[in-house]
Order: structure tokens, then sequence, then C-alpha cells
């Protein structure tokens, strides 16, 4: 796991995926933000429905906007199924099984209103949740369980949801994701 008593340092990659070496996250982001490794995941629950995080209004990027159900970034040390789970916990007060990475190469690069850009190279994980969610209102502002259905809605309307979520969604349903949602409904 990675440490919690040192400032979050974020992993930066070249355009092929090799690290390059890691800065601070707090000075990653910005207008001119380099590609640097996340991860985002999708939970579900055992009715097939997924969660839906709106971000908190201080995040530094897309700040309330509703998106997946959590997103993070590995310590440069840190295995990103490890980074996935301690994540998780921390924003969402949960653990999670069957953790798939189901789109591994995904990319994507998103400006905000203000300017600050995402620019990522990151892997899109599902799992199911083993318990209760206890969001910690520092990092997401209020959540959802929906059918998939209303996520593949809110993605193809484009402005109702984050724009990295709005193009994972479409590659995650191509995928066969989700597997075990039957009607949805």
């Amino acid at each position: 796991m990675a440490p919690s008593n040192t400032a979050e340092l974020v992993v930066l990659v070249d355009d092929d995926g090799r690290r390059l070496g890691s800065a601070p996250k707090a000075q990653v982001h910005h207008t001119s933000t380099p590609l640097h490794l996340a991860f985002s995941c999708y939970l579900f629950d055992h009715s097939g429905n997924v969660l839906l995080t709106r971000r908190a209004l201080h995040k530094r990027t897309f700040a309330g906007i509703w998106t997946n159900s959590c997103c993070g970034h590995p310590a440069p040390d840190e295995q990103m199924s490890d980074a996935v789970h301690r994540r998780v916990r921390q924003e969402l007060g949960v653990g999670v099984a069957e953790l798939t990475c189901v789109l591994p190469d995904f990319r994507y690069y998103a400006v905000a209103a203000d300017g600050v850009a995402e620019n990522e190279l990151c892997p899109v994980y599902c799992a199911r949740v083993d318990g209760a969610v206890r969001p910690d209102p520092q990092e997401v502002m209020d959540h959802r369980w929906v059918p998939w259905e209303h996520a593949r809605t809110a993605a193809d309307l484009g402005w109702a949801i984050s724009p990295w979520a709005a193009e994972q969604i479409p590659l995650l349903e191509r995928a066969g994701v989700p597997q075990a949602s039957g009607s949805g409904g």
C-alpha cells in the first residue's frame, strides 16, 4: 500500500506508457498537465446497478461533476490493483470483490471549464462492492446506484457526466459490462 504520511505522488509516463518518474499530485494538474498514470473503477451491486458519484466541489479537476464510482492514481511503487483497492476504501469506505481490469489501455485528455487538463493513461476496472458505501465528503458530495441503462444515457448525453466516463461507458458496454445485469432494471 502507498504510504499515507507523504505527499501524494503521481507516476509520469511517456506516450508508450513507460515510467519517466513521479511528481506531486498537487503540482501536476494544470493547463499543461503531463501524461500520468491513473485508474477509473466502476462498482456494481449484486443487482447489476452501477455506483455513480458526484465529485466534491473543492476537487482540482471537474469539481461537482457526476462520474464513475472512483478514480485515483497509483503511487510510484504500488501495483495498480492495490491502488484501486486503497482508493475505493479511502474515497467510498467500502471494499471490493471480483476486481477486473476491463480496459487496460484506456487513455484520455480532457479540459475542464477552468482550463485545467486531465491527461491520463487510465486503465478501467470493474468490481462488486463488498459492504455498504460510506463516501468521504471531502471526495464525494453525492452518490447514486443506478441501472446501467441510466449510466449509458448520461454518457450518450455527454454533458451529464465526466468526459472520461462518457468515453468509458460505451467501451465498457462493448466489452460486455455489466456481465450480470440481466435486463438492467
